[in-house]
């Protein structure tokens, strides 16, 4: 299977998540460098180079997930799916408040602990790009 992703194919990804990282809802235009498309099921798990497995993530987020699909929280024999966001909606599984996202559901609680969200660095940045209006500030 392909890891090469087209110019095209990055173009449709990029607009259809609106050039907004498609997990921790981070605007492109206010990072410093270029975000990713990255496989929401990685190759080494079957997944594949389609429009429909892949999403516009920020390299933060893209990097803590790696190729992971799923962790474990409290019970250990578990094993809980990340958030995927061609399949379910962002809200159904999170909300925003004072700069943190926190989870509604299971899932938002393994995505939520992985890609790390509520470090302190970034739980700021989306502080201050809510107040300019670059970030929701609830939800």
């Amino acid at each position: 299977m392909s890891r090469y992703v087209s110019a095209e194919l990055r173009r449709i990804v990029a607009t259809r998540a609106k050039f907004r990282c498609e997990y921790c809802l981070m605007p492109e235009i206010a990072a410093m460098v270029k975000f990713q498309v990255e496989h929401i099921i990685s190759l080494k798990h079957g997944g594949s180079t389609t429009s429909e497995n892949l999403a516009f993530a920020c390299p933060i987020c893209n990097s803590e997930k790696g190729t992971d699909i799923g962790t474990l929280l409290e019970d250990e024999d578990t094993l809980i799916r990340f958030f995927n966001p061609r399949k379910q909606d962002w809200s159904d599984h999170f909300f925003i408040e004072d700069g943190q996202i926190l989870s509604k559901t299971e899932i938002g609680a393994a995505t939520v602990k992985i890609l790390q969200f509520n470090r302190l660095e970034r739980m700021l940045e989306r502080l201050e790009l809510s107040s300019a209006g670059f970030y929701p500030s609830e939800g």
